[in-house]
């Protein structure tokens, strides 16, 4: 971001060029010193600035120059950057007129020539000026900006992406800031196509698809090698440490996600039954802290969607969404598991305009005030309730069961029984939902029978499902599509495995091919207990390494 300036004026240009020194000396590095030798220059210098979009915090001008006086000069500055701050520098002859100046020119200050020290004269003078001047200033914002309305399925699924990937950018709504359409306009983007990224270096992505962001803020979508030891498909809490523990024992370890580091976890607004932080840590700083570790120790992660892995021989390929291919003697599945659709009337049809699987962290700051519905009973649901209800008027959780001391931790639900505006409705359901571009109302089968509630965000964590349909056949699954590994294999599936020696304990039946996690049958729904999987998964790749 350009340094603010600081504009010198004075005709006498040995004057000038003391006050450029004196100011270039002290603000030097916080500003930028710009000089003029008259006050009609001076005046073409502000026009230029403004037009470049610069910003002036200080006028610094002799009285006494041929053409336009400092008091002149100053007047009509104030028309271009009314905010900067007015000096005006008299020899004592002039100070009678300056005192005047005061009220015609809103002068702030006026100082006598010379000025010498001016650690005496000077810079006290100034300082105060330019720090009342920072109080008000607000720098132009120039990141990255979003710009798109709330009830887009498309709108939030492109701030969802930046904001787990760790991305800063400001979000524009056109139908609460007009600005908006006037970006738009500049780059003569059509405001229909939303939503439009736009970036610091004047380009723009319209209705951008994942791979599209990836490339454009710096993730990597391309593989560097073309063989590794190990592939790790996901980097939840399992990924992330099989990450750590590959990376740190030697083995090109590569791990691949689509969306972001941290999984389902990345998204839980705070984990208080974590071991080692007894003050608890968001998901999402649980994510980034194994995302940089395992980086330091040399994992590369590939920010792609895999969309078939094969076997040939004692090597697994797999194949990523656009086309590529990576080779490795493991893979490793951690997966993870979405959240379970809810299957009743206008659910499909609101989905990202009101309707949000999962925490959606993001939504938090736009539910202002407002009634917040979450459906079900687990911790995630806890964790989520405990978030919103720092912004939301009223959280209404809304749990099917009798009670929740069956799904949920004893920490949260203390927590939320001590919230205010926490309400949980138990024996509780949604039967439908209404609205046409956005949620607007909700139907409730409760105790009392069917109840219709307005309401315009919605959250639902109603158990999980894995997402297993793309793998090869041959990789067996109970029939919800959790994966088969080690004792769970031979016993459920026996003939699938077809080696003379048992599988390892995570791997599946296809050798060489393991899982860790959630994605696993039989698995602890745990973060720690996934970690801990991810971890131990590391040590049987090296037993199959060694078999190779």
């Amino acid at each position: 971001m350009p340094k603010p300036i600081l504009l010198a004026i004075d005709d006498d240009t040995s004057v000038l060029e003391a006050v450029v020194q004196d100011l270039r000396r002290h603000y030097g590095q916080d500003y930028r010193i710009v000089r003029a030798a008259s006050g009609a220059a001076a005046l073409d210098i502000c026009r230029q600035l403004k037009e470049r979009k610069d910003t002036v915090a200080l006028f610094l001008s002799d009285q006494r120059m041929p053409g336009m006086t400092g008091v002149d000069f100053l007047q009509q500055a104030m028309c271009i950057y009314p905010n900067a701050k007015r000096v005006l520098l008299t020899a004592y002859a002039d100070t009678e007129a300056a005192i005047r100046a005061i009220n015609s020119a809103k002068i702030h200050y006026y100082l006598n020539k010379p000025w010498d020290p001016p650690e005496e004269k000077l810079y006290p003078v100034l300082d105060d000026l330019l720090g009342s001047w920072k109080e008000g200033y607000k720098p132009p914002f120039e990141g990255i900006r979003v710009v798109g309305v709330r009830w887009s399925a498309l709108d939030h699924a492109v701030r969802d992406f930046l904001s787990r990937n760790r991305i800063p950018y400001q979000w524009l709504n056109p139908e609460t800031n007009p600005d908006a359409l006037a970006l738009l306009k500049e780059k003569g983007i059509d405001d229909a196509k939303l939503p439009v990224i736009l970036f610091g270096d004047g380009t723009a992505l319209v209705q951008p698809t994942s791979t599209e962001m990836a490339n454009k803020v710096g993730l990597r979508t391309q593989a560097q090698q073309e063989f590794y030891d190990v592939v790790v498909v996901g980097a939840g809490p399992a990924g992330l440490a099989a990450g750590v523990y590959g990376a740190s024992e030697g083995l090109r370890t590569l791990v691949i996600e689509a969306a972001a580091p941290g999984g389902q976890a990345g998204s839980s607004s705070k984990i208080e039954n974590y071991l080692g932080f007894p003050e608890g840590l968001s998901g999402e700083e649980l994510a980034k802290r194994a995302f940089l570790q395992a980086n330091r120790l040399g994992a590369e992660f590939l920010t792609q969607k895999v969309s078939c892995i094969r076997s040939e021989n004692q090597y697994r390929i797999l194949t990523m969404a656009d086309g590529q291919e990576v080779t490795c003697h493991v893979c490793l599945l951690a997966t993870g598991v979405d959240y379970c659709k809810l299957d009743v009337p206008g659910a499909d049809k609101l989905s990202g305009a009101g309707v949000y699987y999962g925490a959606a962290l993001t939504e938090a700051m736009s539910c202002k005030e407002e009634a917040v519905y979450i459906v079900g009973g687990a911790n995630s649901a806890g964790q989520a309730a405990m978030h919103f209800s720092r912004y939301a008027d009223h959280v209404h959780m809304l749990v099917r069961g009798k009670s929740l001391e069956n799904s949920m931790s004893k920490y949260l639900i203390d927590q939320i029984e001590a919230t205010p505006n926490i309400t949980v409705e138990t024996g509780t359901e949604v039967i439908a939902m209404g609205g046409e571009s956005h949620l607007e109302c909700l139907t409730l089968k409760t105790p009392r029978g069917e109840e219709a509630r307005q309401a315009s965000s919605l959250f639902i964590f109603i158990g999980a499902a894995p997402k297993t349909d793309w793998m090869p056949e041959e990789l067996c699954r109970d029939s919800k599509g959790f994966i088969l590994a080690g004792p769970d294999l031979k016993a459920q599936s026996p003939k699938s495995w077809k080696l003379e020696r048992d599988p390892y304990l995570l791997e599946t039946s296809v050798p060489g091919i393991f899982v860790a996690g959630d994605v696993r049958f039989n698995s602890v729904k745990r973060c720690a207990s996934a970690v801990g999987e991810g971890s131990i998964a590391i040590q049987f790749v090296h037993q199959y390494l060694a078999t190779l």
